[in-house]
């Protein structure tokens, strides 16, 4: 029978910055289990000046303890019980909700998609309204919520070793794909004896393309569930929305990014359709839509969508 946990932000369940096969799990959980998890997101000088906004204990507490590093405040890593190099993580992401009634938007000079044009930093501070599913942005305007993680991955290959949370690549990571909302499934290939999934980076609302480099980043809580898939063998993520199918790629040149999600939409078509890549190719050519994941991750992001009305034949 699954059971439930809850995985409570707090500095002994995080970590700052890397994916490593070498973490020890924080949790080790069944296949077919949900886990309630904690985040909080950004370093000392993203907070809010002192009584403007509830700032959480859990993200002092983090920050008291843990070194500052490049990349994101991770909770995890949590170990799947008998995943192996070559499974699939099938992870149902049940529930993401905000956690805080703030988040934050900056730039800052050498960084996003325009560093020549904006060699500044600035922050804003909005508020955030659970209730109504909306932030308040500094002069006013709201815009809706539509919260989800930016970073969801398992460890990298053990040859790797420590790698930053920065960059996405096939483990997952920093993919800030803004369709991963409450609802959807995340399919990420094992490569390392129990997964080890680490999430952070929550998002309250975010574009396509995340130019600026940050979205609304704010504190959040997501229930998952987890399944391992011996029956699936794939090499780098993919997602399933409840009208679409997701393909995604990553690398620094977003038009080998565009060719590898592409690729992978092929094979995903042919896989569901029985076409030859040939037929599969030019079907994409009428049903697939490519958009712009993030152009500021170092690997920038493309992602292919299907609808799932044309995923049979």
């Amino acid at each position: 029978m699954s059971q439930h946990h809850v995985l409570p932000c707090k500095p002994e369940n995080c970590q700052w910055g890397i994916f490593d096969a070498a973490l020890p799990p924080v949790l080790t959980i069944a296949s077919g289990d949900t886990v309630t998890v904690d985040c909080v997101s950004g370093a000392a000088d993203a907070l809010p000046s002192e009584g403007r906004f509830d700032i959480l204990p859990d993200h002092l507490a983090i920050h008291a303890a843990l070194k500052p590093g490049p990349g994101h405040i991770l909770t995890g890593p949590i170990a799947v019980a008998g995943a192996e190099p070559g499974d699939v993580l099938e992870i149902h992401i049940l529930s993401v909700d905000c956690r805080q009634n703030w988040g934050y938007t900056r730039i800052r000079p050498l960084v996003g998609t325009l560093p020549e044009d904006f060699p500044v930093r600035k922050t804003w501070h909005s508020a955030i309204d659970r209730q109504r599913g909306v932030a308040t942005l500094p002069w006013g305007k709201e815009i809706d919520l539509a919260p989800f993680f930016g970073v969801m991955g398992v460890a990298p290959p053990p040859v790797y070793g420590a790698q930053t949370s920065i960059v996405p690549r096939e483990f997952g990571g920093n993919m800030d794909l803004k369709e991963l909302v409450a609802g959807t499934i995340l399919y990420l290939p094992v490569w390392a004896p129990g997964a080890l999934f680490s999430v952070g980076d929550g998002h309250g609302v975010q574009g396509d393309g995340e130019v600026c480099i940050t979205a609304l980043e704010t504190a959040l809580s997501g229930t998952f569930r987890f399944a391992l898939r011996r029956d699936l063998s794939f090499r780098l993520p993919r997602a399933e929305t409840p009208t679409h199918h997701i393909t995604m790629g990553f690398d620094e040149d977003l038009d080998d990014a565009a060719k590898t999600a592409l690729r992978q939409m092929i094979g995903l078509i042919g896989e569901r359709l029985g076409l030859t890549p040939e037929d599969a190719y030019m079907y994409a050519s009428l049903t697939v839509d490519m958009r712009v994941t993030q152009l500021v991750d170092g690997n920038k992001g493309i992602h292919a969508m299907l609808p799932k009305r044309y995923a049979t034949r």
